[in-house]
């Protein structure tokens, strides 16, 4: 089998480019596609509890630190104690976050409305049917820890 007709691959080649297209997009503005997609998930009025953001992105502890300090010195986010648990920290925006995070959102309302005006709703549906039984496979075999070799 080639790698061209592997899902993993054309997933992966998909992203990659998704991702170039984004990072050209927002570089102009001073962030990110990673940047981006994190403000994306924080809540612009409560804020996000920094324990909840990872999973949200699927981004391990330390990266997300490391990009959440990056962004905090950037001015985007700022951290809040969370009145609900006190033990927990809030990330909230900060105007200039919001702006960028305005940014972000109309960059991916754009794109996903070009892709849905090329393939349309029956596509479209598809489309994610079939991600959908892809991440079912992925899971359980991560589950009954499959062995793949």
């Amino acid at each position: 089998m080639r790698p061209e007709e592997t899902f993993d691959f054309q997933i992966r080649k998909g992203w990659i480019s998704l991702s170039k297209m984004y990072n050209e997009l927002v570089q102009p503005h001073g962030i990110t596609t990673s940047v981006g997609f994190a403000l994306l998930n924080i809540d612009v009025k409560k804020g996000t509890p920094s324990t909840a953001l990872g999973p949200k992105m699927g981004m391990e502890p330390t990266s997300l630190s490391r990009m959440l300090k990056s962004m905090e010195q950037q001015g985007l986010v700022f951290k809040e104690a969370n009145p609900e648990d006190k033990r927990s920290v809030l990330i909230k925006l900060t105007d200039e976050g919001i702006h960028k995070r305005d940014l972000s959102r109309e960059a991916v309302i754009r794109f996903n409305q070009a892709v849905f005006d090329k393939v349309g709703s029956a596509e479209s549906e598809k489309f994610f049917e079939t991600l959908e039984k892809i991440q079912s496979v992925s899971r359980a075999m991560r589950e009954t820890k499959e062995e793949l070799l």
